[in-house]
This record gives structure tokens, C-alpha cells and sequence, in this order.
């Protein structure tokens, strides 16, 4: 064991002095290594972030949270079957309600409707345009975390008396008012007055789709008064244990039929959404992604494996009296094998932390000049990637170690 730690120590020793002797050499033949280290970091790194990225935006939606909707969310081949549906309207909330309160061991909480439409939003010489204006009642909060930089949301007397009230987003707010505070100001949306009563903390994008920061929320009746033309609604449902998903979803969809006095034999002409159809969608995109970095990562890697083990045969040929000379004095096969593949391994290492310096300076470079893409870079990455680079060493290097190993001493000595 002793002597097995000596030959180690030394075959490290001679690989470190190798690469310093030859640093223009070891750099070339290691940027193969690097350059499959710098794509598989990117590539996790992208995986990760879009996770990461689509876990944040569905804890913004709520886990525990079923939408319905007239569509479903999903892409759907026979889209026609699905176009002469009926609306959903925003007072069906109120009557799920009521069956919810109804029933014993409901799996169901409360039933919140929302409606949506964009329009512009204008303060003074500022103006925003597109903004999605939601409107919806004051159980909203049940439903969804709504932090505040300012203000509240709005409660149930301004919801009943429909206020000219509303909540503005981050995005919203700083760009009407990047001075000042909006509180108790007033903005028009449409040219209506609404006095702005509280500001959302940042939230960032969903899914890089829209911007969740790009609204404005106002009480559901003020809404009807003013925006109900060509707006969009939908009823949100919490349940009440998120293990009971399926169970839920069924429940839901009865009451809905209910509703919409639908009779058994007709099909159901709404939707019931959640988080699921959004990760049907997301994961064909990280597939493609791993598929792609897995073909780049490969292509680079075995052309960084096929340098080295050139480059080790290489250096075997030029120290093959030095080979001869070491088996003479009584080093063994082993201590050759380890020695040449603890070289190339070495190299590996190297080109690994490189292509991991450089991926992370990429990785801190697109956090800082696009903040709303997601980065993780994770240290199960760095450990992945470092793997990689051993492994790729010990399976370049060990032909020509083997060799190296194999050879006559006799013949190795008079070979000039």
C-alpha cells in the first residue's frame, strides 16, 4: 500500500512537470477537453435555469391552484371541436362557491373569477402600453402570493362598491413613476381615473412569455364597468391538499357541469387547467436542449480524447529510453501504467477547470446582461463536469500507458 501511495505521488509529480516543460503543447491538446467541458456546463446550466425559471413562474400560478378555462392550455390537435364553446363567465365563481360550501369534505377551498385584457396605462407625460389590466375580487390573495413594495390590495368594500381603485406591477409603477412614489396617485387606464392604492413586488417573467410585473389589478365589478368588452375570463380554484390532485379535478369538474346544466351525454365544453400542461410543454424543450448539448459535448470530447491519447503515444515514443531505463531498475508495469495514465488524466483536469472557469464567467456574464433569464450554475455541475474530465483521461490515456507498460526493456534501451 505504501509503495502503491509512493508511485501515485510520483506519477503526479512527473505529469505536472510534463505539462510545465511542455505548456503550448499540453494547452492545444487539452482545448478539446475544454471546449466539451464548456458545453456540458452551458448545458446543464440552461436545463437548470429553465427549472429553476419554471418552477418560480408555477409557484406564482400556485401548485395547488385549477384554472378553468374555455380552452385548454395544452396544444390540441382538433382545435375545431373546441372553437364554438361558451365563455366562462365570471359569476359562475360565486355559485362553485356556494356547491363548495355545500358539500361535506369538499377538496376544494374558495373559487376566485378573473378577467383579463390590455390596454394602456398613463400618468401624467408617461405612458405604458399593453398592459395586461386584471380584474378579480379581494379573495385574489387566497389564491396567489401577492407581496407589496407598497400600499395593499384592495378589499371587499372597494370590490362591492366597485372603487376606481387598482394595483399597479413593478414594471408598471417604475415606469409612470420612476421618481416618486405612486401611492394615492392617480393614473388612467383608457382615460378612466384609477387611484393607485398598491405596488407589487418584483416577480419576473412567466416562462419568458410575459412579464408578470407588466400589470395593473382592479376590482372585478370596476372592471365590468369599464373593460368587459373583448376581455378574457377565467375561474381559479384552490384545493385544499395538493396530494389529492386528481381527486380535486374530478370534484371540480362536476360542480362545473352543474353549472353549465350540462346533461350526461353531452361533453364537457370547459377546461379544467393546471401546472401539467405547461410541463408537457417545457420538457420537449429541455430534451432538445440535452439532445443537442449531449451531441456537442460528445463530438468535442472525443476529439479532446483523441488528442490526448495522440499526444501521450507521442510522448511515450519520446521517453521510451527513459521507459527502458526505469524497468531496468526494477520499476514495474503497473508503476509505468499509472504514471502515463495519471499524464493524460492530469491534462484532463487541467482543460476541465479551464472550460469550468470559462463557463462560469459566461454564466455571470448572461446573469448580468439579461437578469430575467435564469442561471443555475450548481456545484452538482461542477462535480458532474470534473468527472467527465477523468474519466476522459483514464479512457484516452490507457492505450497508450498499456503500451508503455508492455514494453522490453532491451529493446526500449536502444531505441534512439
Amino acid at each position: 500500500m505504501k509503495r502503491l501511495v509512493y508511485e501515485l505521488s510520483e506519477s503526479w509529480k512527473i505529469a505536472l512537470a510534463q505539462m510545465q516543460a511542455n505548456k503550448t503543447r499540453s494547452m492545444l491538446t487539452a482545448l478539446g477537453v475544454i471546449i466539451g467541458i464548456v458545453a456540458v456546463t452551458l448545458m446543464g446550466t440552461a436545463i437548470s435555469g429553465i427549472q429553476k425559471g419554471f418552477d418560480k413562474s408555477m409557484s406564482i400560478l400556485g401548485d395547488d391552484v385549477l384554472y378553468v378555462s374555455q380552452f385548454p392550455w395544452a396544444r390540441v390537435p382538433d382545435w375545431w371541436n373546441y372553437r364554438d364553446r361558451r365563455e366562462i363567465k365570471t359569476q359562475y365563481a360565486q355559485t362553485l362557491n356556494r356547491l363548495i360550501d355545500s358539500t361535506p369534505n369538499s377538496n376544494l377551498i374558495v373559487a376566485v373569477p378573473t378577467s383579463n385584457i390590455a390596454k394602456s396605462v398613463k400618468y401624467a407625460d408617461n405612458q405604458v402600453t399593453n398592459i395586461f389590466i386584471q380584474g378579480t375580487t379581494s379573495d385574489y390573495p387566497l389564491i396567489s402570493v401577492v407581496d407589496f413594495t407598497h400600499g395593499r390590495f384592495f378589499n371587499e368594500m372597494e370590490t362591492k362598491s366597485a372603487a376606481n381603485v387598482c394595483l399597479l406591477g413593478y414594471d408598471v409603477a417604475d415606469a409612470l413613476f420612476p421618481s416618486g412614489s405612486p401611492i394615492n396617485k392617480e393614473v388612467l387606464i383608457s382615460g378612466q381615473a384609477f387611484k393607485v392604492i398598491g405596488v407589487g413586488s418584483r416577480q419576473g417573467s412567466f416562462l419568458g412569455l410575459f412579464s408578470l410585473d407588466s400589470i395593473v389589478m382592479v376590482p372585478l365589478p370596476t372592471f365590468q364597468r369599464y373593460f368587459s368588452a373583448k376581455s378574457e375570463s377565467d375561474v381559479r380554484v384552490k384545493i385544499r391538499d395538493k396530494s389529492k390532485l386528481g381527486d380535486a379535478k374530478d370534484e371540480l369538474t362536476g360542480l362545473m357541469r352543474r353549472v353549465r346544466a350540462l346533461p350526461p351525454e353531452k361533453k364537457n365544453d370547459f377546461d379544467i387547467n393546471e401546472q401539467q400542461a405547461f410541463k408537457s410543454t417545457l420538457d420537449p424543450v429541455k430534451n432538445s436542449i440535452a439532445i443537442a448539448g449531449l451531441f456537442i459535448t460528445g463530438l468535442s470530447l472525443f476529439v479532446g480524447a483523441i488528442g490526448i491519447m495522440n499526444i501521450t503515444f507521442v510522448s511515450v515514443k519520446e521517453r521510451t529510453k527513459e521507459i527502458g531505463t526505469r524497468k531496468a531498475l526494477g520499476a514495474r508495469r503497473r508503476t509505468i501504467l499509472l504514471q502515463f495514465l495519471i499524464e493524460s488524466t492530469a491534462l484532463c483536469i487541467v482543460g476541465g477547470a479551464i472550460g469550468l472557469t470559462f463557463a462560469y464567467a459566461l454564466c455571470f456574464g448572461i446573469e448580468h446582461a439579461f437578469p430575467s433569464f435564469p442561471i443555475q450554475f450548481s456545484l452538482g455541475l461542477v462535480l458532474t463536469s470534473m468527472i467527465v474530465s477523468v474519466l476522459t483521461g483514464l479512457i484516452s490515456g490507457f492505450a497508450p500507458a498499456w503500451s508503455a507498460s508492455r514494453l522490453n526493456p532491451v529493446t526500449a534501451l536502444r531505441y534512439e
